[in-house]
């Protein structure tokens, strides 16, 4: 039966799994680049998705952005999976952390075909459902993305401290897991009130970075204990 007791630790993942974690955060803030590329879309009550909408220009940059951070996403929970100490909680971290990057994969995937909060014809055509199977199922991946990050970071966390392992983890990590939950449910009244999505999503969208970079600090600082050792 496991315990609770702490051990020699997780183990070192190598020193790609850290890059790998530090460039998925950088690519899954490419809505940074709207200011510049798509200045035109409502950044306070738009999707963020709509910058990726099929129509839209650049929107490969946010597409690629997207599939990018998943993929690397994918790696690094492999690598985990395969190079660090297995136990419970770690795993099933690990495991939520590789099906965030599957949805974040799906989000790309799957955009949508049009920009509702810009076009109005296109807000019709969702209204009255004459959309493709692509715009409709974004939805379906892009709730799970926000849930399988959650999901993530939060077993990370539980995992970091009942193991005593990855400091950052324990400290940060059940803090923007809880974060990213109040903005998730905040989405639901942002959406009743017609108003502040764009913004709330955005910030969700933040979270999730920081939260990329706090598993890539977590996975240094045991290769730099390492070393030191």
């Amino acid at each position: 039966m496991e315990t609770a007791g702490r051990d020699d630790g997780p183990g070192v993942a190598p020193w790609f799994a850290v890059a790998a974690a530090v460039v998925a955060a950088i690519t899954y803030a490419t809505f940074l680049l709207e200011h510049r590329l798509s200045p035109d879309l409502d950044v306070i009550n738009g999707y963020v998705s709509e910058l990726s909408a099929v129509d839209q220009p650049y929107h490969q940059v946010y597409s690629g952005g997207d599939f990018i951070t998943g993929a690397l996403t994918i790696g690094v929970a492999v690598t985990a999976l395969v190079t660090l100490r297995r136990r419970f909680w770690s795993a099933l971290g690990w495991t939520f952390l590789a099906l965030f990057g599957l949805c974040a994969i799906g989000d790309a995937v799957f955009p949508l075909d049009c920009a509702p909060s810009l076009e109005t014809w296109c807000a019709l055509r969702e209204r009255s459902e004459q959309v493709s199977f692509s715009h409709s199922f974004h939805a379906v991946t892009s709730s799970l993305v926000i849930s399988f990050g959650v999901a993530a970071l939060l077993t990370l966390s539980i995992a970091a401290r009942r193991y005593g392992w990855w400091p950052a983890l324990a400290r940060w990590g059940w803090l923007l897991a809880l974060t990213e939950t109040v903005f998730a449910l905040s989405t639901v009244l942002a959406m009743l009130l017609g108003r502040w999505l764009g913004i709330i999503q955005r910030v969700q969208i933040s979270i999730l970075v920081l939260g990329l970079l706090t598993i890539a600090w977590a996975l240094y600082a045991d290769r730099r204990k390492g070393a030191g050792a």
